[in-house]
């Protein structure tokens, strides 16, 4: 793993040193994790659904697979992947513990527990064995980890040969006019939210924040490509304002 000793990153607009990184982000998804899923229908009007749909659609998930779903709180992607991959199994790897017990009462309710795993876990140093998993998702999650070029390169380790990669994150969209536009609505609009919907206006100013600071599409790809895998594509959604990376361990 790389030093992190006298080395900075960014939280959202700040820069902090890269061994306080993940403390910070872990307080503030600690914080949100009993509205987070109310608070995704709200800031996206719904439409991060129609988001994870695609993603499954061109993941198109297989009967009996493996998943490891990083960064996946509340189980969201790893429910939909069961529902399209009978006997499949999915563990769901997340640093926010608050999180992973909001997921485990949604699996208990929806009677599927047996399906899924929940581990505490940090995407830049995962705790399982080399090529354990057909497949590695992680939705809005990567803009979070400290070192993002680490956490691939965990993902590349983890899959077996001829593992997929899929990661659905917030992007840029295609012109200045339009970006404005969006970034209008989401620094006026969202922390507002967050206070009025999560009583947390500080938390997600900075998710609102970190969205800003993640590379763009070509950027990121290229990020993907660098950590080992091949024919690496994406898919803008909802005209940019997010986009699906999909690569193989080939």
């Amino acid at each position: 793993m790389t030093d992190s000793t006298d080395k900075t990153t960014h939280f959202g607009f700040q820069t902090v040193d890269e061994g306080a990184k993940a403390g910070m982000v872990h307080g503030v998804f600690t914080k949100v994790a009993s509205k987070y899923d109310v608070m995704n229908d709200a800031m996206s009007f719904g439409i991060h659904r129609i988001w994870k749909d695609a993603m499954m659609d061109w993941l198109a998930p297989r009967p009996g697979q493996k998943l490891l779903d990083v960064a996946g709180g509340t189980g969201d992607v790893s429910f939909r992947f069961l529902k399209r991959a009978p006997g499949a199994h999915a563990t769901v790897c997340d640093m926010t513990e608050s999180m992973l017990v909001e997921g485990r009462q949604r699996a208990e309710a929806v009677g599927n527990p047996e399906a899924l795993d929940w581990v505490v876990g940090d995407a830049m140093a995962l705790p399982f064995a080399n090529a354990s998993f057909d497949v590695y998702t992680i939705s809005f999650g990567i803009r979070n980890v400290t070192r993002i070029g680490d956490a691939l390169r965990e993902a590349y380790r983890v899959l077996k040969p001829g593992g997929r990669l899929m990661v659905l994150e917030f992007s840029q969209l295609p012109n200045d006019a339009m970006q404005k536009a969006y970034d209008l609505y989401s620094f006026n609009v969202i922390p507002v939210m967050g206070q009025v919907i999560a009583n947390d206006r500080d938390s997600y100013q900075y998710l609102v924040e970190s969205i800003r600071k993640f590379p763009d599409q070509e950027t990121f790809a290229g990020m993907i490509r660098e950590a080992g895998f091949d024919q690496v594509k994406y898919r803008n959604l909802t005209m940019g304002v997010a986009a699906l990376h999909s690569g193989w361990k080939l």
